[in-house]
C-alpha cells in the first residue's frame, strides 16, 4: 500500500536480540521484494534493549520529507482522529496541510458542511495544550463542541467556513463495512451500550451500527465492520473501556436478493432475508485475496483456500516466497479464515483481501426453533451443500449450549420450511426412580405430578440464551 502511494519507505529489521530471528534471510526477503530496496541501508534494532533504536530516529529526520503546504491559502486540515469529552464534547485531531488555524477562526467539516465552533485549539507536548495558532504541518486538536459522534467522521476536511478551500483533501469517503453482526447487551444495559457504541464510533469512521429489536434478545444493535478481527477489537474494547459484556450474533455480509416480482434487495441480517418462494436468485460478495507464503506449506495454504469455496486466479514468485491470487466468497473467509492461514503457516503467511463484486450463489436460510418457537437471532445464511452438515453440527452443539428445564425441548433446523435436522434437548428433573431412597410408589408418582406441574408453568417463561449459544453457529465447519 506505501509503495502504491508512492510513499518513502524506510526499512528496519527488529527482533534481532531474538534466538529465533534469522536476520540475513530476512533482509534478502526484504531487498527482494523492490529495487528501491536494493541497496538501501537497512537498520537493524531491538525494541526491547533498545540497541539501534538512536539511528531510527535519527533516520527519520535525515530520510521522509517535511510537511509541505502553502501558509496563505485558505485553510485545509485533515481530521484523523477524534475523542469524546463528558465536558467540551467532541475533540477532533487535526494536520494543518494549508493555511493557518487560529482560536477565532469559524470552521466547517466539508463532508456534511457541518458548522464547528472552535472552543479551542491546542498542541500535544504530550498532554493537551492550548496554543495561539496551528500553522502548516503541524498537528493539534481542535475542541469543536459537538455533542452527536454522527457529525465528526475521521478523514474529512476542515476549513475556514468564512474562506472555505475550494477542494476538501482526496481519499475520504465513507467506509464500507463487509461484515455485520448483532450486539446485544446484557443485564438490561441497553442505553450503557448506546453510549460506548456512540463514543467508539468517534474515532472508528469504518465502525457503523444501527438501532434493532430482536424477539429473542431485545433490543439491540446491527453493528457493520471491515472484517472480524475488526469485530474482535469492538468487543474487546467494549468490555475493557466501558466494562459490557454483549452477545453478540453470528457475522453474515450483504447479500443482493432478486426478487420473482423483479425488485431488489440488499439484506446483511438474516431475519430480513426474504421467504424462499419469493426469490428468484442471490448474488453474494467476492473479494480477490492474496496470500503472500512460503514454499514448505504452500500444499497446506492451497487446500485451506479450496476448502472455503477459493478459486485459483494466479501463483507468482516473490523472492523466496509464494504469491497466490484467490477468488473466494467473502462470507467463506469472515470469520476464522485468517486464524486458519495462520496456524498453518505458523504465523508466516500475509492475506489481503479486496472486494471484487457480486457473484451468482446458491444459498439458504437456516431457521433455529428451540421448543417449536423460533430464535430468529440464531438465523444464518449458508451455501446450500454445506446445509446438511452444518446444520447436523449445530443442533448436537445445541443440545449442550441451551440451559435445560424441566422438560424436553426439541431444537430445530429449519431450510425452506422443512427441517433438516433436530435434537432433544434433555430434561432438567429428578428421577423418582433411581433417588437412593426407600419411598412408596403414592409417593413417587406425587412428585413426578408436581414435576409436571412445573413444566406447564415453565413452558410459559423464554429460553434466555447465552453467548455460549451463539459461539456454537459461529464455530461451525466443514
Amino acid at each position: 500500500m506505501a509503495m502504491a502511494n508512492q510513499l518513502t519507505i524506510l526499512p528496519v529489521i527488529n527482533k534481532i536480540d531474538s534466538a529465533l530471528a534469522d536476520v540475513d534471510q530476512t533482509e534478502r526477503q526484504i531487498r527482494a521484494l523492490s529495487d528501491q530496496f536494493a541497496t538501501s541501508p537497512i537498520l537493524k534494532i531491538s525494541a526491547k534493549s533498545g540497541e539501534g533504536v538512536p539511528a531510527v530516529l535519527a533516520a527519520i529526520k535525515d530520510v521522509f520529507p517535511a510537511p509541505t503546504g502553502q501558509t496563505t491559502a485558505p485553510l485545509k486540515a485533515l481530521v484523523f482522529d477524534s475523542t469524546y469529552d463528558a465536558f467540551k464534547g467532541i475533540i477532533a485531531y487535526v494536520r494543518i496541510v494549508d493555511g493557518q488555524l487560529l482560536p477565532t477562526t469559524n470552521l466547517q467539516l466539508m463532508a456534511q458542511s457541518q458548522a464547528v465552533n472552535n472552543k479551542e485549539i491546542g498542541s500535544f507536548t504530550p498532554q493537551m495544550t492550548p496554543v495561539s495558532a496551528l500553522n502548516v504541518g503541524e498537528v493539534g486538536y481542535v475542541v469543536t463542541g459537538l455533542k452527536d459522534p454522527q457529525l465528526l467522521r475521521v478523514g474529512d476536511t476542515l476549513t475556514n467556513r468564512d474562506q472555505p478551500t475550494a477542494t476538501a483533501l482526496p481519499g475520504y469517503a465513507p467506509a464500507q463495512p463487509m461484515v455485520f453482526a448483532g450486539f446485544y447487551p446484557k443485564d438490561d444495559r441497553y442505553t450503557d451500550l448506546k453510549l460506548a457504541i456512540e463514543k467508539l464510533a468517534l474515532n472508528d469512521s469504518s465502525f457503523q451500527y444501527a438501532a434493532e429489536v430482536s424477539e429473542a434478545l431485545g433490543p439491540g444493535f446491527r453493528c457493520g465492520f471491515l472484517g472480524i478481527f475488526h469485530l474482535q477489537i469492538i468487543r474487546e474494547r467494549l468490555q475493557a473501556e466501558y466494562h459490557l459484556d454483549v452477545l453478540t450474533t453470528a457475522p453474515n455480509v450483504t447479500y443482493r436478493v432478486h426478487l420473482k416480482d423483479g425488485s431488489e434487495q440488499l439484506v446483511n441480517n438474516p431475519i430480513k432475508f426474504p421467504d424462499f418462494a419469493t426469490i428468484d436468485f442471490v448474488e453474494e460478495p467476492m473479494t480477490t485475496a492474496t496470500i503472500t507464503t512460503d514454499n514448505a506449506v504452500l500444499g497446506d495454504v492451497m487446500q485451506l483456500a479450496d476448502s472455503h469455496k477459493g478459486e485459483l486466479v494466479d501463483m507468482q514468485n516473490q523472492g523466496d516466497l509464494i504469491e497466490l491470487h484467490y477468488q473466494i466468497p467473502i462470507s467463506e473467509i469472515a470469520y476464522d479464515f485468517f486464524n486458519a492461514l495462520k496456524s498453518i503457516s505458523h504465523g508466516y503467511a500475509t492475506l489481503e483481501t479486496e472486494f471484487s463484486g457480486y457473484e451468482l450463489a446458491d444459498v439458504v436460510k437456516v431457521e433455529v426453533n428451540v421448543n417449536y418457537a423460533k430464535v430468529d437471532a440464531l438465523s444464518f445464511i449458508v451455501h446450500r451443500e454445506d446445509a446438511p452438515a452444518m446444520t447436523q453440527q449445530l443442533v448436537k452443539k445445541l443440545k449442550h449450549t441451551i440451559p435445560r428445564k424441566l422438560y424436553p425441548m426439541p431444537a430445530q433446523a429449519i431450510v425452506e420450511g422443512k427441517a433438516v435436522a433436530r435434537v432433544d434437548v434433555p430434561p432438567l428433573r429428578k428421577n423418582a426412580a433411581v433417588n437412593g431412597e426407600k419411598r412408596s410408589v403414592s409417593k413417587k408418582q406425587a412428585l413426578l405430578r408436581r414435576q409436571s406441574i412445573n413444566k406447564r408453568q415453565a413452558a410459559v417463561s423464554d429460553v434466555k440464551l447465552s453467548q455460549e449459544v451463539f459461539n456454537a453457529v459461529l464455530e461451525l465447519s466443514l
